[in-house]
């Protein structure tokens, strides 16, 4: 993890979700010229999270509740991110 937006998401998931495990994997270089690529090495990612605020949910409601976490930088300041949301034991 590096740069000010994966810092800021980290900082985000962990205050939101209080993660056991949390990975934030900048996937940018991969998609550089493609769509979305805005040329600040900071537009497509990929967070692996696992919560016990998780433990029950579907994968849509993680899904949400990972987006709501990040606020507005799902879609208007990063073009894309994967997420792999589990419970523990998982």
């Amino acid at each position: 993890m590096t740069g000010p937006i994966a810092q800021e998401m980290h900082a985000l998931l962990t205050a939101a979700l209080a993660p056991t495990h949390l990975e934030i994997v900048n996937d940018s270089a991969s998609h550089a010229g493609h769509t979305g690529d805005d040329g600040t090495g900071e537009s497509h990612f990929t967070i692996l999270i696992e919560s016990p605020r998780f433990q029950g949910a579907s994968r849509l409601q993680r899904q949400r509740m990972v987006n709501a976490a990040l606020g507005d930088i799902p879609g208007q300041r990063v073009h894309a991110i994967a997420i792999r949301a589990s419970a523990p034991g998982e």
